[in-house]
Parts: structure tokens; C-alpha cells; sequence
């Protein structure tokens, strides 16, 4: 069973804004902002809806980072 590095705590999202350059904050997986329940609803279901059509195959985790200073969102793939 694989589980992401990030929504399990085992590592934390390392990256700058290409915008600014200052430090990106991960906020969450993007399925968790589908609604006010998702965040408690089973991941491989969710990921069924997340954009992403192969995540489940490639065991992937979309996440949605965010820059505080020029409000830049984006979605990166994290590997689990």
C-alpha cells in the first residue's frame, strides 16, 4: 500500500515561488477542497474526481501549494 510522504507527516514540501522567490506552503491535497466532507471521505475514491485520470495507477497525490506574499496557487504531483 502506498501513502504520501506529505499527508502522512514524512516530509515536508521544499520549493520556492517562480514568481517571487519566496519559500511555497503545501495546503493540503487538492481533493480536500472539494467540499466541507471530503477531507474525511477515502482517498482512492476521491481520486477518481481530482483531475488527475492515472493517479491511482501511478500512485500519485495531487497537492495544491500556495505562495503567501503574491498568492500564486499550483498543483504538484507527489509521488507516493
Amino acid at each position: 500500500m502506498e501513502i504520501c510522504p506529505l499527508c502522512n507527516g514524512l516530509e515536508e514540501y521544499q520549493g520556492n515561488c517562480a514568481s517571487c522567490g519566496n519559500m511555497l506552503i503545501d495546503t493540503g491535497k487538492v481533493t480536500d477542497y472539494l467540499d466541507d466532507y471530503s477531507a474525511y471521505m477515502e482517498i482512492n475514491l476521491l481520486k477518481l474526481v481530482d483531475g488527475d485520470l492515472n493517479c491511482v495507477e501511478n500512485h500519485v497525490c495531487l497537492h495544491l501549494i500556495n505562495c503567501p506574499v503574491c498568492q500564486i496557487e499550483q498543483i504538484i504531483t507527489i509521488q507516493e
